[in-house]
């Protein structure tokens, strides 16, 4: 069985389960699942201007207001609770949990913990951040010890 790591901000659309199930044809798949909201306070200013440059200034003048502990926590469960259950209704086993804090530690325990053998990081487009290579997959790569592929989530 192949396992793979799958990084998500926000639940998987059906186009994204689609493509993610489908990656190594027929052969069977496992996935665990990290759900972190997007981005982490310290690149609220590169997440800002990466709003801008894709014309979302409404969202850029908004960073910085996400909620946090519970309230964050909440929807980010739903979104994991609604992934994993698109991911078996597909077929595949699937497992995960939600990242509060450090995920890039988390991802290479979890890479560790359950021997996977790739790790796909799922976001929406950040220009900025992928430029200045502080995006999740850039900062992966250095971290995990297995491949990372950088996929870009469907829009609902």
């Amino acid at each position: 069985m192949f396992t793979s790591v799958l990084m998500i901000e926000k639940p998987l659309t059906p186009e994204d389960v689609e493509f993610v199930t489908t990656l190594h044809g027929d052969e069977a798949t496992a996935f665990v699942v990290l759900m972190q909201p997007r981005g982490d306070q310290a690149d609220v200013l590169l997440r800002a201007i990466d709003d801008v440059a894709v014309g979302e200034l409404r969202e850029a003048t908004q960073e910085g207001e996400e909620p946090e502990g519970e309230e964050a926590r909440l929807p980010a469960e739903k979104a994991l609770a609604h992934s994993l259950a698109a991911l078996r209704a597909h077929g595949s086993q699937a497992s995960g949990e939600v990242v509060e804090s450090h995920p890039l530690d988390r991802l290479k325990a979890v890479v560790d913990e359950s021997g996977a053998d790739e790790v796909i990081v799922m976001t929406e487009p950040h220009y900025v951040e992928e430029f200045f290579h502080r995006d999740w997959a850039s900062r992966a790569r250095h971290k995990v010890g297995v491949p990372v592929l950088k996929l870009f989530a469907h829009s609902e």
